[in-house]
Order: structure tokens, then C-alpha cells, then sequence
């Protein structure tokens, strides 16, 4: 495996392992898990403004940042609201920027159109199973985090369309 392929696995392995399983078996495991993601999306996509030369991935990366960072607001919101708790962001975005730090610039592009390629799938996945959770209301927060994760899905389903031009616009070498 030469190089490149090594920093991309990496990478991909990196970004994915902040969305864990994409099971939401509570309100809880949701929250933490949207909002790693979240906060790993825009870390990548902070990156991406700094190490890349392209402005289709550039023009991506601010909207990846505007969208999620206003995403990962609203979730923290609806979660204090309820009384769960999120996981700390400071930590959450220094283990995201300790993971993606290593990239090399030739390779930065491809790696990260193939890493949101498969971040917003995993993230659709996991919106989903929420989405079509039955609520009972004795979760509290329950019943808003099943809106949240429908009003989400849309935009999600958009980036994951957007990133797979991306993708074939910046194809592996």
C-alpha cells in the first residue's frame, strides 16, 4: 500500500471513528454521536480551507462549516433544554484536529471528497434511525430530538450529493 493510500485510510478510518456506530439506541447516544460528527466535520472542513488549493473543495468546506456549525448549535440547544448532556467540544475538536493533522497536501483533496462521501452516509444512517424512532415522551427530549433528526436529513442528503461531485471531480491517484 504506497503512501497516499495510507494517509487516505487513515483519514477516512479517523473521521469515521468520531461517528461511531451508527446506532442511536438512546437520545443520549444520539447526541453524542451527531455531535461528534458534527464537530468532526467542521474540524476536516477547517482543514480543508488551509491545505487546499481547489475552490470547488473550498467553496464545499465553508458551507460544511456554516451548515454544521449551525447544526451543532441547534442540537446543543434542544439538548440543554432536555437536560442531556453533549459531549465537551473542546475535547471533541482537539481529538478531531489530532487525527487530520498528518494529511499531505497532493493528497489532501481526494482524501477529503472521499472521507465526506462517507461521513454524510454515516451520518444520514444515523439520522435515520432517530428520524424513525417511536417516541413515547417518557425520554425526555425524546420527541424534539426526532424532529431535529428529520429537519436534518434533507441537508445532509445535499451534502452527500454535493461531496460525491467532489468526489469524482478529485478522484484518487
Amino acid at each position: 500500500m504506497d503512501g497516499f493510500n495510507v494517509r487516505h485510510l487513515a483519514l477516512a478510518i479517523a473521521m469515521s471513528s468520531f461517528m461511531g456506530s451508527a446506532l442511536a439506541a438512546t437520545s443520549n447516544d444520539f447526541v453524542d454521536k451527531a455531535a461528534a460528527g458534527g464537530i468532526a466535520e467542521v474540524e476536516a472542513s477547517r482543514l480543508a480551507l488551509e491545505k487546499s488549493g481547489s475552490a470547488d473543495i473550498k467553496k464545499f468546506a465553508n458551507m460544511m462549516i456554516s451548515d454544521h456549525s449551525k447544526a451543532n448549535d441547534e442540537l446543543a440547544a434542544l439538548a440543554k433544554k432536555n437536560d442531556i448532556e453533549v459531549p465537551d467540544s473542546t475535547t471533541l475538536t482537539k481529538q478531531a484536529k489530532e487525527k487530520i493533522l498528518d494529511m499531505r497536501d497532493e493528497s489532501f483533496d481526494a482524501a477529503y471528497a472521499d472521507n465526506q462521501v462517507k461521513a454524510h452516509e454515516e451520518a444520514i444512517e444515523l439520522f435515520k434511525k432517530q428520524a424513525n424512532t417511536v417516541t413515547d415522551d417518557k425520554v425526555k427530549g425524546a420527541t424534539e430530538l426526532k424532529g431535529f433528526a428529520q429537519k436534518m436529513l434533507p441537508a445532509l442528503e445535499k451534502h452527500l450529493e454535493m461531496a460525491k461531485t467532489l468526489q469524482a471531480a478529485h478522484p484518487d491517484k
